[in-house]
């Protein structure tokens, strides 16, 4: 069992790319907004009751995944690399692989220009696959927000204890971050 972590801010192409890593590896692929869209046709984003149900549905698929006869998993997320609350939520997840004998958890990282996210944001494929994003003007407030209050990217010495593989794919597609990874990793 492989858990493949894919994070980086919003708009880098986290899902696409694991949609490629997914058809090159046989690895189940599990993009945040899968959970998120499905609560949010209840709750307002962010409210408490959004986020417990949110929580909920990921940790009982990430469980329940875990302890399958599957080949694994890539999980694509925007981290606040500097929250230590979500370093505790990343290493909860990782700690549900680990005690069914996954192999060690992998981290890719993507950094992408914000000009290139920016247009990324409206990609039809991009709205196809995330309900709540088709609000364009929202989202990209949302994009802008957490740019400028987050941070979604390592910086040199950010999260010693985790081996992360870093991508800049702001001028490669996804098709290419994946094989990357792939060959990176020997998946």
């Amino acid at each position: 069992m492989q858990l493949v972590i894919i994070f980086g801010p919003a708009a880098s192409g986290k899902m696409t790319v694991g949609q490629e890593l997914a058809k090159l590896t046989g690895l189940k692929l599990f993009h945040n907004h899968m959970s998120i869209d499905l609560v949010h046709q209840f709750f307002d984003f962010g409210t408490p009751p959004f986020s417990a149900l949110d929580k909920h549905i990921r940790f009982g698929i990430f469980k329940e995944i875990a302890k399958s006869d599957l080949k694994g998993l890539i999980f694509t997320m925007v981290w606040a690399v500097d929250d230590k609350e979500d370093e505790e939520y990343v290493d909860e997840i990782v700690s549900f692989f680990d005690e069914q004998g996954a192999n060690k958890a992998i981290f890719v990282e993507l950094n992408t220009e914000l000009k290139e996210r920016l247009k990324r944001n409206k990609h039809p494929h991009r709205l196809e696959h995330k309900p709540l994003k088709r609000d364009l003007e929202f989202s990209e407030k949302v994009l802008l927000y957490d740019e400028a209050h987050y941070q979604t990217n390592t910086k040199e010495g950010d999260l010693p204890n985790k081996d992360i593989f870093k991508i800049n794919n702001t001028n490669i597609n996804a098709s290419e971050a994946a094989l990357l990874i792939k060959d990176h990793y020997d998946l």
